[in-house]
């Protein structure tokens, strides 16, 4: 008669298990240390206020962000939303000048569809690679937006009341921006978690083989998602010039990179199948804290880009280890 041997599981190999299988916990958990930390180096300025705050700037990196987790869902990337924001935000600064609110936000979102659908039908249709494809058309945004600018040099520029509401405003403590971001966020989170087209994002990024195979139409589902992605990107600059009330030709560029390390944080793959947007929100706020932190530490902005370039690179090296053991 055989017996057999039950080799208890090391603790510490429990604990990497249970992180692995909640996400969540540990991101919550860094966010809270931030927090506290940050309350010990500055003490008070955890409060109602800083909050509000908080959240405010967190939210239009949390929406960049949503375009990146679902773009990395397909193994991609979209470096292109940082150049469509900021188009989207300075044309309706200006137009809104001479023209009405309704066509003034109209002229504002046609470039973001347009870049979403040349990225779409690049990545998809001619097979160009993500980082290529969104970083030409950011770069042709970039041109064009400049060429933009002197045509309407002259007549100056002005910011929506109701931009500015949105993205400054409070309503008993609460920052309005919350009114545009959390049906946008749970629209996001549904449609990853529960609809066909969320389901064909995870098995592209999966297996891009099977799933052609399988007869999914992939040039359909690459377009659209470039699409939604920029046009994301575009609320965003209208969201975020509200916010920061004064225009300018690189207003959403400084958010790219840490768009991407929030997608990355939150525990989306940038191998694509792996990852959902609740966690980019906490990597958005984990980010917003994190810059807090370091402006009281006085670090320069290339220091927190080189930062930010590092997380990305731990998270993803962490990742890759989790894979092997698994």
């Amino acid at each position: 008669m055989s017996t057999t041997v039950i080799t208890p599981v090391p603790f510490g190999r429990r604990i990497k298990r249970f992180m692995a299988d909640r996400p969540l916990i540990p991101l919550i958990i860094l966010l809270v240390i931030l927090v506290v930390i940050l309350q010990i180096l500055r003490p008070g300025i955890v409060n109602e206020r800083w909050i509000a705050n908080t959240i405010k700037f967190a939210i239009p990196l949390a929406i960049l962000a949503g375009c990146q987790t679902m773009t990395m869902l397909t193994g991609g990337i979209d470096l292109s939303v940082g150049t469509v924001a900021t188009m989207s935000a300075f044309i309706m600064a200006t137009q809104v000048v001479n023209q009405d609110p309704a066509m003034a936000f109209f002229l504002a979102m046609m470039p973001a569809v347009l870049i979403g659908l040349v990225n779409g039908i690049g990545v998809g249709v001619f097979r160009v690679h993500p980082l290529i494809m969104t970083l030409g058309t950011s770069l042709i945004g970039t041109g064009c937006l400049q060429v933009y600018q002197r045509t309407v040099i002259a007549s100056g520029a002005k910011i929506p009341d109701f931009l500015a509401w949105l993205g400054t405003g409070l309503t008993w403590g609460i920052p309005n921006a919350l009114l545009l971001f959390v049906p946008l966020a749970a629209l996001i989170v549904f449609t990853l978690a529960r609809t066909g087209f969320g389901r064909l994002l995870y098995a592209v990024g999966d297996n891009e083989r099977a799933t052609r195979l399988s007869g999914v139409q992939y040039w359909q589902v690459i377009t659209a998602l470039y699409i939604i992605s920029s046009m994301l990107a575009g609320i965003t600059g209208l969201l975020y010039i509200g916010l920061i009330k004064a225009p300018s030709l690189s207003l959403a560029e400084p958010l790219v990179l840490p768009s991407v390390a929030a997608a990355v944080i939150g525990g989306t793959s940038i191998f694509g199948g792996r990852g959902g947007y609740t966690g980019t929100i906490i990597g958005a706020l984990i980010l917003t804290v994190l810059t807090t932190l370091l402006t009281i530490l006085q670090m320069p902005e290339g220091a927190r880009r080189i930062l930010f370039g590092l997380i990305v690179l731990f998270v993803t090296a962490a990742y890759l280890r989790i894979v092997e053991e698994r």
